[in-house]
């Protein structure tokens, strides 16, 4: 007998483990700290944000849109601004049946990831609210003065970019896809390929397409809350 493989458990975050698309929330935070002009921004917000649901969202142009204010701002604005958000935003957003569900995943001895199409600097403190360390976000390129520059730094972890950037975790830690148990949530079609290449996939709060999809091929399909 072989030995048993290493168990990971993969969690998009928006509309998976939050009713919100934090990303979304952000620039609409943004809007009521003063940080952006509330009609333009927000026109272009919710233009970005039906190009994602649509699956025809270009990363890399929103990006440098959702992380102007920013950048602009410096680093400890931005940091005093997060801090802000979270307690204003995403605390109120964070459900016990979201963190129940990590905690039975990581209690089982599984490693728990998060795989985020939203960018580090909006996820990494929500990760650690929810008690996860492992966190794979669409990182941010620095400029010479160590701040962030607008621009995606390696391969944003979106759509296929999900699989490549969890097959690079794998591989840092000595894995691969046969030597390990998978298992991943997620609520949208945009993460079709990555359900698709998981051992487990687990439609969770599935937006319609997937739902359509996941029960075509017998997905398990978990409805853990109502989406906002």
């Amino acid at each position: 007998m072989g030995l048993p493989k290493t168990r990971v458990s993969l969690f998009d975050l928006d509309h998976t483990l939050l009713p919100i698309d934090s990303d979304y929330s952000w620039g609409v935070f943004t809007q009521t700290i003063g940080w952006t002009d509330p009609v333009e921004f927000k026109r272009r917000n919710d233009e970005f944000f039906e190009q994602y649901k649509a699956g025809t969202l270009d990363i890399h142009d929103y990006v440098r849109f959702a992380v102007e204010a920013v950048r602009l701002r410096g680093p400890e604005q931005a940091q005093a601004a997060h801090a802000q958000f979270m307690a204003t935003v995403i605390g109120p957003e964070i459900r016990e049946e979201a963190v129940s569900l990590v905690r039975q995943h990581q209690q089982a001895g599984d490693h728990v990831v998060i795989v985020t199409a939203t960018n580090e600097f909006v996820t990494r403190p929500i990760a650690n609210a929810l008690g996860v360390q492992e966190l794979i976000a669409v990182e941010l390129a620095r400029g010479d003065d160590g701040w962030i520059n607008g621009e995606i730094l390696g391969i944003p972890s979106a759509r296929e970019g999900k699989v490549a950037r969890v097959e690079q975790w794998l591989a840092g830690h000595g894995w691969a896809w046969d030597s390990a148990q998978t298992t991943f949530y997620s609520d949208s079609f945009n993460d079709i390929a990555l359900l698709e290449k998981v051992d487990h996939p687990v439609a969770t709060n599935p937006d319609e397409r997937l739902r359509r999809v996941a029960t075509e091929r017998g997905w398990r399909i978990l409805d853990l809350f109502h989406k906002k």
